[in-house]
């Protein structure tokens, strides 16, 4: 029921446009409500006057016994009838409130109410409006399981002449991301080893999240070995090792390598000095070629070493891409050092195959009834051509 004592001075005042009353719902139907305001007068509560927002029914948002706070916008005294407004009575309220949480830039809890054609609506009292684009840090294409939930929001955007609310869920998202960007460039330093999700491909290395904080892995920092493009070697939601190399809070940004928070190639390498490998020239310069003979892992071909003849220049007889023999002259895995010959290892093929043949003629001779001596000979004609 009514504060008797307000019902009282209600009584005693008499009821003006422009007055705010409480009164109790005493009947709730479709399209209005019945209004117990005292004063033996009816009070009129039209649908239209209930909320700032579009409603089917009253029921939808009044019961019977409800105690609510309304505006007179109407008298008929023909009918002894008072029209009422909660709706002008709510928007009063929250605007008052909003401009303080505009002013302020407080966070607080909302819940959408519909899901309209570019975003999300909301009842404050007045009607609020997110943005699609200011719903989430990230684009979403359907918001149907949005309505009903509860979304902090901030107030971006005010008018009351034009009863314009914006409100934005992004923004308190991106507070909440640069608290944790600032907290992250506190905590890491420069040597670092930690584990991160690969965000973004670009042409140029990789974007690494860390914890809320996007770094940069150049391209040259991904591998040991050359990487053409970073999709030959990563792609999304990878997780990685990452080093942290150098960091700059003022300007937000830091620099990550894979490849030093991985054991080095020159580390796992195994050669012997003395044995022959396979290797493919990587690179020629006017002093010898660079082989590598391992991923990551490339020796020196000094021009001496080259061939058995004199040669002027490398690109005589080499190009990048060729495969070769080589044999490892000198191995110092510490130094990431590696001496490399090409023409020994050309001048080791023969006494190899003088064996192999050797081998041959004599487990052939006896069955073939020549003797060894004659079979040497042919062997030997067969070398001088």
């Amino acid at each position: 029921m009514v504060d008797e004592n307000q019902k009282e001075n209600q009584q005693q005042q008499g009821y003006s446009v422009g007055d705010t009353l409480t009164g109790t719902v005493k009947q709730v139907d479709e399209k209005q409500a019945l209004v117990d305001v005292g004063f033996n007068q009816n009070g009129i509560l039209p649908i239209s006057e209930v909320s700032s927002l579009h409603i089917e029914k009253v029921s939808d948002v009044l019961s019977e016994g409800n105690t609510i706070t309304v505006k007179v916008i109407r008298k008929n005294d023909e009918k002894n009838e008072l029209i009422l407004s909660k709706r002008a009575v709510d928007s009063e309220k929250a605007w008052g409130e909003l401009q303080e949480k505009f002013k302020s830039g407080e966070i607080f809890e909302i819940t959408i109410a519909d899901i309209v054609k570019g975003g999300l609506v909301v009842d404050l009292g007045v009607r609020g409006f997110i943005p699609a684009s200011h719903v989430e840090r990230h684009f979403v294409e359907d918001f149907s399981d949005y309505k009903g939930k509860t979304l902090p929001v901030k107030v971006i955007e005010l008018e009351m002449e034009k009863n314009k609310v914006i409100l934005s869920h992004r923004a308190v998202l991106e507070d909440e991301a640069n608290r944790r960007k600032l907290g992250i460039f506190d905590q890491i330093n420069a040597g670092d080893v930690i584990e991160g999700t690969v965000q973004r491909l670009t042409d140029f290395g990789a974007f690494v999240d860390i914890g809320g904080v996007d770094g940069l892995v150049h391209i040259s920092e991904i591998a040991h070995n050359h990487v053409e493009k970073p999709s030959d070697v990563l792609k999304e939601g990878d997780k990685v090792k990452v080093k942290v190399l150098k960091t700059d809070k003022n300007n937000e940004r830091i620099s990550l390598s894979i490849k030093a928070a991985l054991p080095g190639p020159w580390e796992a390498a195994s050669f012997k000095n003395g044995s022959v490998v396979k290797g493919t020239v990587k690179r020629l310069v006017s002093f010898g070629a660079f082989v590598e003979v391992a991923p990551g892992v490339e020796g020196l071909v000094h021009i001496s070493q080259i061939a058995n003849r004199h040669v002027a220049t490398p690109d005589e007889v080499l190009k990048v891409g060729q495969e070769v023999n080589v044999k490892i002259l000198d191995f110092n895995p510490e130094q990431e050092r590696m001496s490399l010959s090409i023409k020994e290892a050309e001048s080791e093929a023969p006494k190899k195959e003088v064996k192999k043949e050797v081998v041959a003629y004599q487990e052939d001779s006896g069955s073939l009834g020549v003797s060894i001596g004659d079979r040497l000979g042919d062997f030997a004609k067969k070398l001088k051509q």
